[in-house]
Order: structure tokens, then sequence, then C-alpha cells
């Protein structure tokens, strides 16, 4: 069998792929390589974690490469952790979002359809649940009122799969993501780009006094959960009115966390004393996050092992090592 991981270059993906060739699968990448954030560090990323991967450059909203890239593969299973990703990205580029999250998933749904996969695994968000729905979240809770664009796009391919599961009897999974850190992250996430900061003697923007909390999970538990979830497809009734064989599960750490006990345990890792740069609640963002992962538990066996306490000094530790000396504050 032969697994297709998109966004195979980015954080999540590409430790993704780590983990199922460690399996012996055979597995096949793909990546647009935006230029989002830094694309030498993707191109480092696939080099340090999955060197032997065979990757492919295509954009997945380009409808005949995508097309091809199928044909050419022909994944029995597919994994699409590819996106325009980015809550406040969203309020100065909505069509980023329009083009990769919508389009592009569209054209994977196409691609999965025609080539008969086996199983299709996709990324969602916690940040389709909103600002009206009270953590911990559950998967039955409302998500038809985002503050996102970025939101909207998410909870819309969650609504697309369905109708493909419903209509081709293809098995769909998504999986709605809690904050994802570790070694390898994105730069433009609070874990790395805190802890650059700190150690760097820069300023760190601090949003709504300090009075956030969040569902860190770390990325091995992420990535064991979506492995997991790979390898349990939803039944398929093949009858028309059955069901459709489509799940959705929350991946989080079930622990809501302070932002002020993560800046703290940025300072200790790094050594240094942040320099707060205090600003007011950015549009589209919520004051807290957290999961409810009885369902995971219950029917992928998804258990979190990676507190704060031992994953951020991981992220300092790799931040030192890959960023080495950056420009101090003078």
């Amino acid at each position: 069998m032969t697994t297709l991981v998109t966004g195979a270059a980015g954080f999540i993906g590409a430790h993704v792929c780590r983990e199922l060739l460690a399996r012996g699968e055979r597995v096949h990448g793909v990546d647009s390589f935006s230029d989002y954030y830094p694309v030498a560090l993707k191109r480092d990323r696939v080099a340090a974690l999955c060197p032997e991967l065979p990757l492919t450059e295509v954009d997945l909203a380009d409808r005949a490469a995508a097309s091809a890239l199928f044909a050419s593969v022909k994944p029995n299973r597919v994994i699409h952790l590819a996106a325009q990703a980015g809550v406040r990205h969203s309020l100065s580029a909505p069509h980023d979002y329009a083009d990769a999250n919508l389009v592009g998933f569209l054209n994977v749904l196409e691609g999965c359809r025609r080539a008969e996969v086996a199983h299709l695994v996709y990324a969602s968000s916690s940040s389709v649940y909103g600002g009206g729905v009270q953590p911990p979240f559950r998967e039955d809770q409302r998500t038809d009122r985002p503050l996102s664009l970025y939101a909207a796009s998410k909870a819309a391919n969650e609504l697309m799969a369905h109708s493909y599961a419903h209509l081709y009897r293809f098995p769909c999974t998504g999986l709605r993501l809690f904050t994802v850190y570790g070694p390898w992250g994105r730069p433009d996430m609070s874990p790395v780009l805190f802890a650059r900061a700190v150690l760097a003697g820069r300023p760190i923007a601090v949003f709504n006094a300090g009075r956030m909390r969040r569902d860190f999970t770390y990325i091995d538990d992420i990535v064991a959960g979506i492995v997991s979830a790979l390898d349990r497809p939803p039944d398929v009734d093949p009858s028309p009115q059955g069901a459709a064989p489509w799940r959705i599960f929350n991946l989080g750490n079930h622990q809501a966390v302070e932002l002020e006990r993560f800046i703290a345990l940025i300072e200790a890792a790094a050594g240094r004393t942040a320099i707060r740069d205090d600003q007011p609640m950015q549009p589209g963002d919520v004051p807290e996050t957290m999961a409810d992962i009885t369902a995971a538990r219950a029917l992928l066996d998804f258990e979190p092992r990676t507190d704060v306490e031992q994953g951020i000094p991981q992220v300092v530790d790799w931040c030192r090592a890959y960023y080495g000396d950056e420009p101090r504050q003078p």
C-alpha cells in the first residue's frame, strides 16, 4: 500500500512521514514549498527527519497538477496536512485560504475519489469551535460560528469531506488538532517564536494581558494520533441511506496551559527573562482552548504522554541548535 502525505515538508507532515517510513511503509510526499515562512526551514526539516522520502513539489490548488499527482502515485491512503495556516495571516491574505484550504482540498477529494482510496485522514483545527463554545471542546459541539477565515475554511473541509464520504462511500476521518508544538516547529507559532525571542533577548508580544490558555500538544503525541486514525478507517455501509463513513476526532493534550506558565517554562529552559510587549486581544483569537479526547481515547487508543514541562525545553534546545546565536536586543 502507498500512503500519500500532503504538506510533507511541513512541521506535522515531516514528522508523520518519518513515522510511517520507520514502520516500513511506502510513502510519497507532496508539498508546494510556499513562502509563508522560510522555505529553507522546510527543506532542512525534510533532510533531517525523512531524507529518503520521495517528494513531489506540487501546488494542490492547481487542478491539473493535483490530478496528475494522484494518477502517478496511485495512493491507497491519503493523509492530507497541506493547508494555509495561521489565524492572523487570514486577516491580510484571505485568498490564500480559499486557494489552499478550499480549492486544494476539493482537488484532494477528487483525487481520492478517482483513485478509490481506502481512507482519507485530514487535518482540521481546534479553531472550528469559535468563541461561543465552552471548553473542554467536544466533537458534538457547534462549529458554525468561526472567528476567522482560517477557522471557516477548516469547518468547510469537514463538510466537504462528509459530502464525499456520503456520495462515494470512501472513509474520511477529520482530526481537530490543538496547538501542536515541538522541534522543527513553525516559526510563526508561539512556542518557537517565543523561544527564539527569549534566547535572543528580543521582546515577545503578550496578548490580552497574558489571560490566554492553550491546549499545547507535543508533536510525537499528534503523530501517534494521526497514524492510529489512519489504521482505523470508519466502517462503510454501502447502502445509499446508510451513515456516511465519516468521523471527527479531537487530538489534544486535554490540558489548558496558562500563557504565563508557558512563558515561565521558556524562561527557565532559556535561562533568560522574557521582555514583554503587552498587546490587546487580537481579532480571530479565542481566550482558551482545551480538547475533550474521550472519543479519541476510546476509538484510537490515543493517549498524550508529553506535558509542557517535558516538551518546552526540547523546543528551546532545538532553537539553540538550529538558529544558533541570533542578534540580541541592545
